[in-house]
């Protein structure tokens, strides 16, 4: 029979966001032998590795990365189904703060879907820079937050309190012919935020001349003067605006990191709004997650 085994998807979903076996076994309530079997079996049911071993952790292979995507949207139909047959609603308010990096050109419209499925949800949205918005988290201000976390330009995240929901590379892009002779001219957000220093940083490690021309205050301003060619900017590809912008690739430009969105959470004190969190925080995982 050509099925999967929905423990065997979960605790494979748990290694991928936790990042190795030993953070993912207490997740799962099991121990790390156990989850590796959980594992080993469902690589023998896809008749592919899965997943990459070594002493830094997991990662996904290709294969695996296939199956993350449709294993996120199985469990979380099948959380669905058990929690319309056990009569639990999402009602209530949740704080929800997301940086503004996130999928920009899709995430109002979410929002929006979110509000006509869950009428009973009183859903309240900040959206910001990454580092206010887990800091607001930090504060205990926000229930759930979508951050951005750049290797060596944010704080380091906790396992046990955050899930990945997707990684995507950083890219210089401009106006299509934008001239690129030194000093080349930036478009970037306020010094605080963080794509901001890894432009400015990767373009000095590599001795290149360069200036800021622009500074926005929010994403949506910085796509649109990118788009008028006021000059290059690093953004996530998510976040590249889908008209009036190319990806630049000429050798002259420096190598930028990897950007990943995490979801962060905590157990509620009160019950009733722990379950409603973590239903929503599914729905999220669900709809961000690719």
């Amino acid at each position: 029979m050509n099925t999967f085994d929905m423990e065997q998807l979960r605790s494979f979903v748990a290694a991928v966001d936790a990042g190795s076996l030993t953070a993912a076994a207490p997740q799962r309530c099991l121990s790390q032998s156990a989850l590796s079997e959980q594992l080993r079996k469902l690589e023998q049911r896809a008749n592919q590795t899965l997943l990459v071993r070594s002493k830094s952790g997991v990662t996904p292979t290709a294969a695996g990365e296939k199956l993350l995507h449709h294993a996120r949207h199985l469990l979380a139909l099948a959380d669905l189904a058990w929690r319309d047959l056990q009569g639990v609603t999402l009602s209530g308010e949740i704080r929800l703060g997301i940086t503004d990096y996130c999928r920009p050109d899709a995430i109002v419209a979410l929002l929006a879907r979110y509000a006509r499925d869950y009428p009973q949800l009183r859903l309240r949205t900040t959206m910001g820079k990454s580092a206010e918005i887990d800091a607001a988290w930090q504060r205990g201000e926000l229930d759930l937050a979508v951050v951005m976390r750049v290797p060596g330009f944010s704080r380091a995240g906790d396992a046990r309190q955050e899930k990945r929901l997707f990684r995507e590379p950083l890219l210089w892009v401009g106006a299509a012919g934008l001239s690129l002779a030194q000093p080349l001219p930036l478009v970037l957000l306020p010094e605080g935020c963080m794509l901001h220093r890894a432009a400015c940083q990767a373009l000095s490690r590599e001795h290149q001349a360069w200036f800021i021309r622009h500074i926005s205050s929010g994403v949506r301003g910085l796509q649109d003067a990118v788009a008028a060619g006021l000059g290059v900017a690093c953004l996530n590809r998510s976040a590249m605006p889908r008209e009036g912008v190319v990806v630049l690739q000429q050798p002259v430009l420096p190598s930028l990191p990897e950007a990943e969105f995490v979801l962060l959470s905590r157990p509620a004190e009160h019950r009733e709004q722990g379950q409603i969190c973590v239903a929503f925080g599914e729905i999220l995982q669900q709809t961000l997650a690719y």
